[in-house]
């Protein structure tokens, strides 16, 4: 079945696509992993549209929105009496997906001594309610998604193995927005007529300037952070022209909370004082002086570490050829 409806013409999310294609008419369960933002749970509702269950219900949980006390019985239900203030026997999401899709969102907040029981579900399709002896036997397609390293969760034992394992049957990889450039109008095309429409307005056309500043972001929060962007906008416009404060798309460096390694913390520190001095290396206001460092070593870190001013403003990772035409053009003051 084709799969219709998302938004993409760059190449890695037409992998993306063709990945879907293949998986969605199986029963096998897909671990679909990126960062915040990126749309996962779209690509789970695509699955399960292009599958031979998209007759029956697609059921979603957030394992990181419901607390962990009160996550079994969302997933799996309780009897009466089963803890206080049970006063009625409940079904879980488990049940209510039967014959269906369930997608479990933010796998990696799944408290590890819930994951033996859902471990058990997954591969024997059935369970036990809270409360109950009595076990029900489910016909449910498991869909997961997580924005974090699970490799990592199981080395520091936040994460079973087996059950990464189980889920990771058929993982797909959804792209950063910045990584699908190419993309942006579209999402903007589509957002903006969404939210123009939902509004009563009628705006016609975006300014070059509006759209550069756009194309130019890189968009940590991927998706949802545009679609937010675009939604403000249009409440700020009121003629035919989309009013965008454009002045909130700053790539600002990484604070401290979000620098992991000491290379992050270095790179960060040279990144500013490079701007400081206006990418000025050499002489005494320059970078290398501020930083204690000789000229030649302040551009030998720079290569290691991947810096440059043009890839720096592009907002993009940086190559080679980056690097190489960025030494040629840093200003050095004698």
């Amino acid at each position: 079945m084709a799969i219709t409806g998302l938004i993409g013409s760059s190449r890695k999310f037409q992998l993306v696509l063709d990945d879907v294609s293949i998986v969605a008419p199986s029963d096998c369960t897909v671990l679909i992993q990126g960062e915040t933002g990126t749309g996962k749970e779209v690509i789970a509702q695509a699955i399960h549209n292009a599958s031979p269950r998209r007759q029956q219900r697609f059921v979603a949980i957030n394992c990181a929105a419901i607390p962990a006390a009160l996550l079994e019985s969302e997933l799996f239900g309780h009897d009466r009496g089963a803890f206080t203030g049970a006063v009625t026997q409940r079904l879980g999401r488990f049940q209510a997906a039967d014959r269906g899709t369930l997608f479990l969102d933010e796998i990696g907040e799944l408290p590890l001594e819930l994951q033996p029981k859902l471990l058990r579900a997954i591969q024997e399709q059935e369970f036990e309610r809270l409360g109950s002896s009595q076990t029900t036997r489910v016909n449910v397609r498991i869909v997961a998604a997580t924005n974090q390293n699970l490799h990592q969760m199981i080395t520091e034992r936040r994460f079973r193995m087996d059950l990464y394992y189980r889920l990771n049957v058929f993982p797909i990889t959804l792209p950063p927005l910045r990584e699908r450039a190419g993309d942006i109008r579209l999402f903007l095309a589509h957002f903006l007529r969404t939210f123009a429409q939902r509004q009563g307005k009628s705006i016609e056309y975006v300014s070059d300037q509006v759209m550069t500043a756009i194309e130019r972001y890189s968009w940590p929060g991927n998706i949802r952070e545009l679609q937010n962007f675009i939604e403000r906008s249009v409440l700020l416009t009121r003629g035919a022209e989309l009013r965008a404060p454009i002045a909130e798309l700053t790539n600002s460096e990484p604070q401290v909370d979000d620098v992991r390694t000491l290379e992050d913390a270095n790179r960060a520190h040279i990144k500013a004082t490079l701007r400081e001095t206006n990418w000025v290396v050499g002489g005494p206001n320059g970078a290398a002086a501020r930083l204690g460092l000789h000229r030649t070593t302040l551009i030998h870190r720079m290569r290691i570490l991947g810096i440059s001013r043009a890839a720096v403003e592009r907002g993009v990772e940086q190559s080679d050829s980056d690097i190489e035409i960025a030494e040629s053009q840093l200003s050095v003051v004698a």
